[in-house]
C-alpha cells in the first residue's frame, strides 16, 4: 500500500495491517519519521512537504518492486504526508512484513533510504526568522548508493 497523504496516520493500525499478511509472517519491521526542532537551521517550526502527484506513487512502487526482489518482502506499506506540519508530527512510515527479520530489517532500511533520494517531494523548512527549501544530503545519497552494491 502506497499513500501519500495531508492527514495524519495511526501506526498501530499500519502495524496490525502488516500482521495480517499470512501465515509465513515471522517478522515486522517498521519505521516512523517525526518533524524535529533542528535541520539545516537551528530553531525550525515545521515543514511544508510538497510532491509530484502521480510520479510520486510510481516511483514508490518502483522501489517497493526492488525490495521485493532483493528480499522476502511479503507487503509493504508506505504512508508519506504532505503539507505543513508541525513539530513532533509523524511525516512518513515505512513497514515491511517478512518471513525474516533479517529480510524486513534490510527491506524497510533500503526502502527509507531510497525514499529520500528517489521519491519526488521537496521539502521546506519553517524556522523562527522565515523558510528555505531543504537540499538533498550527500550522506543520504552515499546510503541510497550503498544498496546499489
Amino acid at each position: 500500500m502506497i499513500s501519500i497523504q495531508q492527514a495524519d496516520f495511526d501506526s498501530a493500525t499500519e502495524y496490525r495491517a502488516l500482521r495480517e499478511t499470512g501465515s509465513g509472517t515471522g517478522a515486522i519491521a517498521t519505521f516512523t519519521g517525526l518533524v524535529r526542532d533542528h535541520g539545516d537551521r537551528s530553531g525550525v517550526t515545521g515543514l511544508f512537504l510538497e510532491h509530484y502527484p502521480g510520479m510520486t506513487e510510481k516511483v514508490i512502487g518502483e522501489l517497493i518492486d526492488t525490495a521485493r526482489m532483493r528480499w522476502d518482502v511479503r507487503q509493504a506499506r508506505i504512508i508519506h504526508r504532505v503539507g505543513t506540519l508541525s513539530l513532533n508530527e509523524q511525516i512518513v512510515f515505512v513497514g515491511v512484513s517478512s518471513a525474516h527479520r533479517q529480510d524486513a530489517f534490510a527491506a524497510c532500511e533500503y526502502l527509507m533510504d531510497a525514499l529520500k533520494t528517489s521519491a519526488p517531494f521537496w521539502k521546506k523548512e519553517l524556522t523562527e526568522t522565515g523558510e528555505h527549501w531543504v537540499e538533498q544530503k550527500e550522506a543520504d545519497l552515499e546510503r541510497t548508493q550503498g544498496w546499489q552494491g
